[in-house]
């Protein structure tokens, strides 16, 4: 309920942008490739420095694209599967440089092999669970369970690495990893036992899933 709330309330501040946007003759898709770039940008410039303020704030910034992008597409009334597409796909890269980026720090300048591993883990886990949805749907299945959804990763590892780049204590962002690691796994768990049972129901029925 309180995510709903919160995201009309970011479109209703960020629809004005997205107007003027149009207006100046910028697409959606632009708008999407520059902010991807930007979240690239924050993350696998600043992080490996150890800059991970800097870093957040950055990625921050340009992370509300993936919202102005949408607007802009409803308000020219084609949201089109091309855009759909990108978007999600641009999505995997942005998600893939925050915690490379992460990775990378700490496996050199940060010096803590945990947290390094945590932060692949994260990697690792994240972009199955996003497979495990996509490969589902792909099938004529649904797969959109689980505890640790994209949205929640990515505040989670980021509000903490940027209070971590304000003088946190670094622990708390080895446990936070550490938990969006497990709850990735779980979730890959979940969607895959939700597939299982819809394959099942599915050939008791004599019939079988399939893609459009």
């Amino acid at each position: 309920m309180l995510n709903r709330y919160a995201r009309a309330a970011v479109t209703r501040i960020l629809t004005p942008v997205a107007r003027l946007l149009l207006r100046l003759g910028i697409s959606p898709d632009v708008v999407t490739i520059l902010g991807t770039l930007g979240v690239c940008l924050g993350a696998l410039v600043f992080f490996p420095q150890g800059q991970l303020l800097v870093g957040v704030l950055v990625i921050t910034a340009f992370v509300f694209s993936d919202t102005i992008d949408g607007i802009m597409a409803r308000e020219l009334g084609h949201s089109s599967k091309w855009g759909a597409f990108l978007d999600s796909t641009l999505d995997r890269i942005g998600d893939a440089a925050i915690f490379s980026g992460l990775t990378i720090w700490y496996f050199q300048g940060g010096d803590d092999r945990l947290k390094a591993w945590l932060a692949l883990a994260c990697l690792v886990l994240g972009s199955v669970v996003s497979y495990a949805r996509a490969r589902a749907e792909g099938l004529g299945m649904r797969a959109d369970v689980g505890i640790a959804e994209r949205a929640d990763r990515l505040v989670a590892a980021l509000v903490t690495t940027g209070l971590v780049g304000l003088g946190l204590p670094e622990i708390v962002l080895t446990v936070v990893l550490g938990l969006l690691a497990v709850a990735s796994f779980v979730t890959i768990l979940q969607r895959v036992l939700l597939v299982r049972q819809q394959v099942i129901a599915a050939e008791a029925a004599g019939t079988t899933p399939s893609g459009p």
